[in-house]
């Protein structure tokens, strides 16, 4: 069983660690072709938080927001593979913060084809969640080995 359960946890990372090492090679000075696709909708996301929040969004360089997020993927990939319930945490962070702007589905028409192909992806971004939540509630079912007793005072029946 635990074979499996590393195999699954390997399997699981490689899609955040593949991720990470494809947009780390693409990385450049201005931040590859992942912040050219992030700065329009983050902008849209910006102005959006504006609008209904009714407080302006500090400004952040869109590069540190692609760097920040190969970090999450590469490090919480990795101690996700070694059953790491903080590389869990740093990758439901990365989701969390990174789905609902990359995945901007509910500014589209609903008709558009667009539109689909950005709802397809935050549902498998949902489900990524999904399964780390599903993840961390297993880690803290699964009782910690207690050590046994040794000696001590045992009561004879009578």
């Amino acid at each position: 069983m635990g074979f499996f359960s590393f195999a699954g946890r390997v399997l699981f990372a490689s899609v955040f660690l593949l991720s990470a090492y494809l947009e780390f090679n693409e990385f450049g000075v201005d931040g590859g072709p992942a912040a050219k696709a992030f700065t329009p909708k983050f902008n849209q996301f910006k102005d959006h938080v504006t609008t209904f929040a009714g407080f302006p969004v500090p400004e952040v360089e869109v590069n540190h927001i692609i760097a920040a997020s190969i970090a999450l993927k590469g490090v919480g990939g990795l101690l996700f593979i070694l059953s790491s319930s903080f590389g869990a945490y740093l990758l439901l962070l990365q989701l969390l913060v990174v789905t609902p702007i990359m995945c901007d589905f509910y500014n589209f028409d609903k008709d558009k084809q667009e539109s689909i192909q950005l709802l397809v992806k935050f549902t498998e971004n949902l489900a990524l969640v999904g399964a780390l939540l599903y993840f961390l509630a297993m880690k803290n079912l699964i009782p910690k080995r207690q050590p046994k007793k040794k000696g001590g005072f045992k009561a004879k029946a009578q």
